[in-house]
């Protein structure tokens, strides 16, 4: 392919907003997104998680991130710890990934599931999960203590 026509594909993937800004096209995200994505280990266990199951309440997506950062069972998560984990979830984490179409939240059920642009962002986590951090993988894909 010639930068010519890289260039022109670039542009097709790129739509001006009413302001005159650059934004993805609804059935495209680029790389950079993807990995801005991917690039926090709190987004890349969220999205984990999907591929395992495709709506997960906050509340407990919140109290198994805490239990893997804490090496504990999902019994041993405290309020205090997992509402840390809530706040970060809620508030920095969730809204990229709705922001880049990864996700969907609904504030009334506080759950999440899977929006278009999940399947792209899943499939380039499942290419590099081995290599990436296979523990955290690992644990996601693990089914939550009942308690």
């Amino acid at each position: 392919m010639t930068d010519e026509s890289q260039s022109d594909e670039t542009r097709s993937s790129l739509a001006l907003d009413t302001e005159g800004d650059r934004t993805l096209s609804p059935d495209h995200l680029e790389i950079d997104h993807v990995y801005e994505a991917l690039g926090h280990p709190r987004r890349r266990y969220l999205c984990y998680t999907l591929l395992e199951d495709a709506e997960w309440s906050l509340p407990g997506l919140a109290t198994k991130i805490a239990a893997w950062e804490d090496g504990v069972s999902t019994d041993a998560v405290t309020d205090a710890r997992r509402d840390q984990v809530y706040v970060s979830l809620y508030h920095a984490h969730v809204p990229k990934l709705v922001d880049q179409g990864v996700i969907s939240f609904d504030e009334v059920e506080e759950t999440i599931a899977a929006a278009d642009h999940a399947e792209q962002v899943l499939t380039v986590l499942e290419g590099i999960g081995a290599s990436l951090d296979s523990a955290q993988e690992t644990h996601a894909r693990s089914e939550m203590d009942d308690g």
